[in-house]
């Protein structure tokens, strides 16, 4: 019998109370570190740890004791990777943004050993926090990359520039020419550098920096200038996308790689549930990590001679 003052649908069902629940307890797991974080995070410093081992001239899988040569590499570029995907966290967290601990991902062991780390995160619903979050990373692992640069280029191996190179020739950014020319006196592109290992993954940082600062889609570069501009982040995505292109024809043929990821993955940011622009201090941030781009920023990151 159902009362007429009291209908049946406003009495919350069981079924009700036992959705709500669940999905409270998967919500909760999301920020939890679970043991696929742990493995992915062990396996990746195995993966660089043997690629720093391999630029070191050992071989770790003829005497794997060997591998502590290969740690200075790995545990730098780990820290600073580590540090860029936990900026992003935690200012998730301070937002309420719903985000999970980092996932690295393991690579073949050659060269760096990694395709890098990320996070899964919602969207942010206004522009403020999808800012802070967008920007925390990238200035967090380039705070790490900085000094591991510098420090690492203190101890380079730095010879006579040569008529010919041959080998892996890196990129000079503009923060990476001031560090060269702070640190021991000479820019890249007035002697051969031979990077310490310290100073590789220092490289390889800045590297990660200005790739995730392209402001397509979702990566952190998206997040900066929809944040600053809205609507017409439409325009300077796709800018981006004839600009890498433009490189691709140019220079640097992994740029090819890079147009068709961005594309695959969107070109667009997702609106905002709250429009509200950013306030002066964080449009200030904004241009400040825009900038950020411009000095870690590299035509050409790598060529083989």
């Amino acid at each position: 019998m159902r009362s007429p003052l009291f209908p049946e649908e406003e009495f919350p069902r069981a079924s009700d109370y036992e959705a709500r629940a669940a999905s409270d307890r998967q919500l909760a797991r999301r920020h939890e570190l679970r043991p696929i974080h742990v493995v992915l995070f062990f396996a990746t410093l195995l993966t660089t740890t043997t690629a720093g081992t391999l630029q070191a001239g050992a071989d770790p899988f003829s005497d794997p004791r060997l591998l502590i040569r290969g740690l200075p590499f790995s545990a730098t570029l780990m820290g600073i990777l580590l540090v860029h995907e936990m900026g992003h966290y935690i200012v998730s967290r301070l937002h309420g943004v719903e985000a999970t601990p980092p996932y690295f991902i393991p690579g073949p062991p050659f060269l760096i050993g990694t395709f890098g780390a990320f996070i899964r995160m919602r969207t942010p619903t206004n522009r403020r926090a999808l800012f802070d979050v967008g920007a925390a990373g990238p200035w967090a692992g380039f705070l790490v990359a900085l000094p591991a640069v510098a420090y690492g280029l203190t101890l380079s191996d730095v010879q006579p520039l040569a008529a010919t190179n041959e080998g892996l020739l890196l990129g000079e950014s503009l923060v990476f020419q001031l560090l060269s020319r702070l640190a021991i006196g000479v820019s890249p592109s007035e002697a051969t550098i031979v990077l310490h290992p310290i100073a590789l993954a220092g490289w390889f940082g800045l590297f990660v920096t200005f790739l995730n600062l392209l402001p397509v889609g979702q990566l952190d570069g998206g997040h900066v200038v929809y944040a600053l501009l809205g609507r017409r982040h439409r325009l300077i995505a796709r800018l981006a996308l004839a600009s890498i292109m433009a490189l691709a024809l140019m220079g640097w043929s992994g740029w090819i790689m890079w147009a068709v990821l961005v594309t695959l993955i969107g070109l667009d940011h997702p609106p905002t549930i709250d429009d509200t622009p950013l306030d002066g201090r964080r449009r200030l941030g904004a241009w400040l990590t825009i900038g950020l781009f411009c000095v870690t920023f590299m035509p050409v990151p790598l060529q083989v001679v």
